[in-house]
């Protein structure tokens, strides 16, 4: 497995739609493999595939509890088929745009529906904080941050807090 370099916006590609893959074969195992160790090795909970440079619908997400054993779900072309009335409010926070938070209000349930990394299609009903993760990642996977759910001057803000951090670390 190997590291991928984690694109930081405004990079345009994270702006940009993935494209479907025909089918989970090694390249994508790969890739999956890669964005979890990536993921783990950047303390976060989910990554898009467009986060690491590549235009595939593909997530991983993991919300295990410090303590209990890692639990990645990899996930190919996943779609969200239901979600609840009931919304829930959540501090999210993203790799792509690093040590900025926000309240971002999404449904607190969902039904997705994916290919597995066996090339599965498989289905689960997610909540909580695994809903949102869901949800965040499946964004990213159509060009959105969770930015974008900001008004236009919290945005801006955090977008510029952004690229100082870019620069005081370059």
């Amino acid at each position: 497995m190997a590291r991928l370099p984690i694109l930081v916006a405004p990079h345009p590609i994270l702006k940009r739609k993935a494209q479907p893959v025909a089918e989970v074969d090694a390249r994508v195992v790969k890739l999956m493999d890669d964005m979890v160790e990536t993921m783990y090795d950047a303390n976060g909970i989910g990554l898009a595939a467009p986060q690491v440079g590549v235009l595939d619908r593909v997530i991983v997400v993991d919300v295990h509890e410090k303590g209990e054993p890692a639990n990645p779900i990899r996930l190919a072309n996943p779609e969200i088929v239901w979600s609840s009335d009931e919304k829930s409010v959540c501090e999210e926070g993203c790799l792509s745009v690093p040590e900025q938070y926000a309240e971002v209000t999404r449904p607190q349930r969902i039904r997705v529906r994916y290919l597995d990394e066996k090339n599965q299609q498989q289905e689960f009903e997610a909540d909580g904080m695994l809903a949102t993760c869901i949800q965040h990642e499946i964004d990213h996977l159509n060009g959105v941050l969770f930015v974008d759910y900001l008004s236009m001057l919290k945005r801006n803000i955090l977008l510029k807090k952004v690229q100082k951090l870019q620069k005081a670390t370059a």
